[in-house]
């Protein structure tokens, strides 16, 4: 199979925190090695990479977002942001104080994961509650998986970050007594969600833009999709110096050389067909930062939320099918939400001790079982019981959006279904937001720090984009000082070309197959790569992938495309190729079930596997398009 991991697996390895060195096709740790690796202790410092072979009324996001364009393609920032949720704002707030910043988003700056996140921010701010609480809540949800140092790092500085939000205006529910009101979410044992109703993420997002708007060191590209990033090799490590982007409104390739470059870019829950992601989250940063030979770790933990709005049980259907899946937040189980079959026969007590406020990977595996067992489309989340006037004042959006549909949820039960919803894994990242490229961080979504483990625990996630964000700002004050970058280095990298040349109907052609595609690879990856996985399975989902993949770049080439050629949809169809077989690789070589992970062959925790999934840089000459950068890459 041509994929960008050499021989199928052969480069997934498995690491201890600790003592160790890389060995193909084994688990082994080497007890001679003379340094120590930490995940999070120094990130990559120590590390070298061997390269393998084989609610109320608000002025719109877009009035308050000052436009930056200019006439040439290539610009020059001291830091580059990709992506504009809560992880690349908040950092770019602050390295904007020392530094010129491209914010670099690929629709609307509010359209990201953070502005579909309801739940809320976990962290201890009541007396009743304790750091070394919130990191138990997150170790076992995580199946201890999770890398300790960085649980306690977020645990311990979340509450601050929180603060700040406050000072910078976001607007966070208080209780009669004047506190914040901290709701309670599945697999947490206090009372510590900080919440705006169940639209916070809508609500930080609206805060930082607006700060942002503000602050005139900071530019806002909107409506630039990234292509791969531009790199440098030199000596044994790989150097980032920006990213060329393509304007989907002018159709141009815009270049941007920086000092330093954060990826925020999200994550891929568009490999599957039904996900609670935003259609811009198809996994670009995951398959731009594995091309420039970062290191990606733990794709097999995709998470699927438990209660995505399920269509197929609502009154009146929708007229048209939905772009991505409506989010029932966790926070209505935290608040009492019981769950059903059809038959009103509650079923969660049977599954686990925790019933409904068990973490999510068991609920929607609870979840599945019942609908392969009963043979049904959906099952029923009812919140009904407790008062209206709480239920419509804790929930507002989703009582109006079932409302919409003709379901009362103050009166009704919520037809539910799982869908994807978070990617765990991503590009490994040390406890400042470092990665093993020089001059590359990540924070959110796309990076891997270690919090979540095999599975995350509700509402860390915002709190994790909060922290790392934070944490990533002063190592990269220090790279951009220390970097001396001319304008001729934007000559090192041939630009990518638009394919204007081929015609309106070739170019059509190629969309509307790529579009084919793109819904058959989606379908292989919830068949056969979804909530219950077997190796059979898996092994069918690689090969049927790769087969895929070769037909569709063979008929891109056959039509005239070149490897230099870029546009959003075949972009972004290359980007789902790299994601999902990273995920499918990722998933053979853990012969275990651990969290998110869970297989009919391996149906038990193996104490001896407690080892993060590692995905080594490999060579990509005779790789596929997916897997190889566009330009030629530089050696210094």
């Amino acid at each position: 199979m041509a994929t960008s991991i050499a021989s199928g697996s052969a480069n997934l390895q498995f690491l201890e925190v600790g003592c160790w060195q890389p060995s193909l096709f084994s688990r082994s740790i080497s007890q001679n090695c003379g340094q120590k690796f930490s995940w999070s202790r120094g990130g990559f410092n120590n590390f070298q990479i061997k390269h393998y072979t084989a609610g109320e009324t608000r002025r719109p996001f877009s009035s308050i977002i000052k436009s930056c364009m200019r006439d040439d393609s290539t610009k020059y920032f001291d830091f580059a942001v990709i992506g504009s949720g809560v992880a690349g704002l908040r950092y770019a707030l602050e390295v904007a104080k020392h530094g010129t910043v491209a914010v670099i988003t690929k629709a609307e700056p509010h359209e990201s994961n953070t502005n579909y996140a309801q739940g809320g921010v976990s962290a201890v701010l009541s007396h009743s509650d304790s750091v070394e609480s919130h990191m138990q809540d997150t170790i076992v949800a995580g199946a201890y998986l999770c890398d300790e140092e960085t649980v306690r790092v977020v645990c311990t500085e979340g509450p601050e970050r929180i603060r700040e939000l406050i000072a910078m205006g976001a607007s966070f529910d208080h209780g009669e007594d004047g506190n914040l009101h901290l709701a309670r979410e599945g697999g947490h044992s206090h009372h510590r969600i900080v919440h705006a109703a169940d639209m916070t993420g809508r609500e930080i997002e609206r805060a930082l833009l607006k700060a942002i708007e503000k602050d005139s060191n900071i530019c806002v590209f909107k409506h630039h999709f990234a292509i791969d990033l531009l790199t440098s090799q030199d000596g044994s490590q790989m150097v980032c110096h920006g990213v060329d982007t393509m304007n989907t409104e002018t159709h141009k390739v815009v270049r941007f050389i920086s000092k330093v470059t954060l990826l925020a870019s999200g994550g891929a829950g568009h490999i599957y067909p039904s996900t609670t992601n935003p259609l811009v989250a198809t996994g670009d940063g995951i398959a731009m930062a594995h091309r420039a030979q970062a290191v990606i770790s733990n794709m097999e933990f995709v998470q699927f939320h438990p209660t995505a709005l399920a269509d197929a049980g609502l009154p009146i259907k929708p007229t048209q099918t939905r772009e991505n899946a409506f989010l029932i937040t966790e926070a209505v189980r935290g608040d009492g939400g019981l769950l059903y079959n059809l038959d009103m026969e509650r079923f969660m007590p049977m599954y686990d001790e925790r019933a409904e406020l068990a973490p999510r990977d068991v609920v929607a595996r609870s979840i599945d079982d019942q609908l392969k067992k009963r043979n049904e489309r959906y099952v029923l989340l009812d919140i009904s019981h407790k008062a209206r006037e709480d239920i419509l004042s804790h929930f507002p959006n989703i009582a109006a959006e079932c409302l919409k549909y003709g379901l009362d949820i103050t009166c009704d039960p919520i037809p539910v279904v799982p869908a994807a919803h978070y990617m765990c894994g991503g590009v490994r990242a040390g406890l400042q937001g470092e990665t093993n490229v020089r001059g590359l961080y990540v924070a959110g979504e796309v990076a891997c720090t270690g919090l979540h483990g095999a599975n995350r625990l509700a509402s860390n996630s915002l709190l994790e984009a909060l922290v790392f964000a934070r944490r990533a700002v002063n190592p990269s004050i220090e790279h951009m000082k220390d970097s001396h970058i001319g304008q001729s280095v934007s000559q090192w990298w041939d630009p990518p070309v638009v394919p204007m040349q081929l015609g309106c109907t070739i170019l059509d052609k190629i969309i509307r197959r790529t579009k084919d595609v793109r819904k058959e690879l989606q379908s292989i990856m919830w068949e056969y790569v979804g909530i219950v996985r077997s190796t059979t399975r898996l092994k069918a989902a690689e090969r049927r992938i790769g087969e895929l993949e070769l037909e569709w770049e063979a008929y891109l080439f056959q039509q005239g495309w070149e490897p230099t050629m870029v546009g959003l949809d075949a972009c972004e169809m290359r980007n789902l190729f790299c994601c999902a077989k990273l995920v499918v690789s990722s998933a053979l070589t853990r012969h275990e079930s651990r969290g998110l992970h869970y297989t009919i062959d391996f149906p038990h925790v193996n104490e001896q596997s407690r080892l993060p999934t590692i995905i080594f840089p490999c060579s990509t000459v005779n790789g596929t398009w997916s897997s190889r950068q566009l330009h030629k890459q530089q050696i210094c």
